[in-house]
């Protein structure tokens, strides 16, 4: 009888923290994704551009450096499931929704930092994997750096139009 609950430990102890961490990483990623959707509606009206050009009509009042940055981890859970898709080949979209999620941080921030600007030109994200590891265990935490010129313009802004 003992060897069965030492048995059952053993195993159930590992599959209750496996399924902890795909609740808990999975309601952290909802509430994420759902900060994100409302901040993006906020800023939908200030375009980020890749491109160096605006619209030459539109006077310059002023231009700073935009700049936002965010860290963002892989839950165990999603570490867990992924080492099985390393294993057979395929694209691993816990790591794909993790890039997302960066992504679009790290552009709202960039947002967040110059809220007044009417638009931002020359949009630039980069991207690094942080870690301390190598093989497997190196991936899972990334950070993403975004970086623009904020531009007001003369005249009425744009976000009022």
């Amino acid at each position: 009888m003992a060897d069965f609950l030492i048995f059952g430990l053993q195993l159930g102890l590992p599959i209750l923290l496996i399924a902890a961490g795909w609740y808990v990483g999975s309601q952290t990623e909802k509430k994420h994704y759902a900060s994100i959707k409302e901040r993006e509606r906020r800023f939908l009206h200030k375009p980020a551009l890749t491109s160096k050009q605006w619209d030459s009509s539109m006077m310059v009042r002023e231009s700073t450096m935009a700049v936002g940055s965010v860290v963002v981890s892989i839950d165990h859970f999603k570490r867990f499931v992924s080492v099985f898709t390393m294993l057979f080949g395929g694209e691993i979209h816990s790591y794909a929704s993790l890039i997302d999620r960066a992504r679009r941080e790290a552009l709202l921030r960039m947002k967040e930092s110059q809220p007044d600007a009417d638009s931002y030109v020359n949009t630039r994200l980069v991207t690094s994997s942080i870690s301390n590891a190598s093989g497997r265990d190196a991936i899972g935490t990334v950070e993403v750096l975004a970086y623009a010129t904020a531009l007001k313009f003369a005249g009425p802004s744009v976000a009022s139009e």
